[in-house]
């Protein structure tokens, strides 16, 4: 009964949307194809080997037909549609991935910054080949999803390929609570703001302006690297808002279906807390959708130079349409284009100076100096009577030179935002 209420009204709905120039003769054939399906549903549910349900079937029919179009299209089940509203809220449980299929394999995107992920040493382009001894082979999306994540304390086991790498390994991870602290700040000299944006989420601009602010408190702020490395993207409203933070005017990205008359605009607007000191913008192979709307849109509107490596190109725009059952599908529905009319699907964003990561050898004054034990490495040495906030200025500084010294891009990115003055007056 379930079925052939189902089947009358998609049939219902499918003859009020077509459009008046179609043929008998086409409508005929269209027909015909729900025909063969409800007989292929029948006869799966009558004749198969193990009972199933007309339910299952339906369910695994629409997730079947959605994840043919591409691999970011999916059937959200009541459970996956509800996860995914907690995870843009900013708050999970897992290892702290970004993962997406390309050529029926599962590949990671990115590992969130200071989760399990990160901490185990996956990188983006690593092809996960298992998930606790089961094959990703034919895995869909969703339910590779399904395996990685789970309660904080348990294990998981994942076979990895690195990136041109011949023999994959196993990498064991115990899942934790993922609490995305989204922007983290250091001042790489006085007045030059290191700021970096782990992911785009609903607190993302208003903690990324919070932080820009604070720094001015105690700095006069000359330059920013905005760091967008081994982000995997989020919420389009926010990439939007980062973006205009930068911007005081003029087109931030455009999304574009299939049908012309439906293209979108985004705009940036004047505001009295713009930010308009120098900036240099690093991105990666893990920079990705959101990341990318912001970096093209910064590189098109000539306000930042991009530095590092090509992006990695999710250019697509998914859009998720809650169902009456509490299922929901998430539908590839356009196109993300920069303001100078650039796709960035399967493309990704050129940087404007390509920097490798490449940290530098370690000799042995490195080494050293590394495990060479000091008075002020005691717990509970005496103080020497200089103020607290100089002992912390200086630890400061030395946290800044530490990351300086392994971050040959981010080396790079400070040096060019101090130069960016004297090459072009920032109006």
């Amino acid at each position: 009964m379930r079925v052939t209420l189902w089947i009358v009204t998609f049939l219902l709905l499918f003859t009020l949307t077509v459009a008046p120039s179609q043929t008998i003769a086409a409508k005929g054939d269209q027909f015909e194809a729900l025909k063969t399906f409800s007989q292929v549903l029948d006869l799966v549910e009558s004749n198969y080997v193990k009972p199933v349900t007309k339910k299952d079937l339906i369910d695994n029919s629409i997730k079947g037909m959605l994840e043919e179009l591409d691999p970011h299209s999916t059937y959200l089940s009541p459970e996956d549609f509800k996860d995914m509203q907690v995870d843009t809220a900013g708050k999970f449980s897992g290892i702290g991935i970004e993962i997406s299929m390309d050529q029926g394999r599962i590949i990671v995107v990115s590992p969130i910054e200071d989760t399990p992920a990160y901490k185990a040493g996956l990188l983006a382009g690593d092809i996960i080949l298992e998930i606790d001894g089961e094959s990703t082979q034919d895995m869909t999306l969703m339910d590779a999803v399904k395996l990685i994540r789970g309660e904080k304390g348990t294990p998981v086991t994942l076979l990895i390929l690195h990136k041109d790498s011949n023999k994959p390994v196993e990498v064991a991870i115990v899942r934790g609570t993922i609490p995305i602290v989204n922007v983290k700040t250091q001042s790489l000299e006085d007045g030059y703001l290191y700021l970096r944006l782990t992911k785009f989420q609903e607190s993302s601009t208003k903690n990324l302006r919070e932080a820009i602010a604070e720094y001015q408190k105690k700095h006069a702020l000359k330059g920013i690297v905005f760091d967008l490395r081994n982000n995997p993207g989020g919420l389009l409203n926010q990439a939007v808002s980062v973006s205009d933070t930068f911007l005081q005017d003029g087109t931030i990205v455009y999304i574009q279906g299939r049908d012309p008359a439906n293209r979108k605009d985004f705009f940036a607007t004047k505001s009295s807390d713009d930010v308009k000191v120098p900036m240099v913008t690093l991105i990666n192979a893990g920079s990705a959708s959101a990341s990318e709307i912001v970096a093209g849109a910064l590189q098109d509107r000539k306000r930042s130079l991009i530095v590092g490596e090509r992006s990695f190109g999710k250019g697509s725009v998914q859009q998720i349409i809650p169902l009456s059952d509490g299922s929901g599908i998430k539908l590839t529905t356009a196109l993300y284009y920069t303001p100078s009319g650039r796709s960035i699907q399967a493309k990704g964003i050129d940087p404007d100076l390509r920097i490798p990561f490449e940290a530098p050898r370690e000799d042995e004054n490195d080494l050293r100096d590394r495990f060479t034990l000091r008075e002020k490495d005691l717990s509970g040495h005496l103080e020497n009577g200089q103020k607290t906030a100089k002992r912390k200025k200086d630890e400061d500084a030395e946290k800044a030179k530490d990351m300086l010294a392994r971050d040959n891009q981010l080396r790079m990115a400070l040096e060019l935002v101090k130069s960016l003055p004297r090459l072009k007056e920032i109006q």
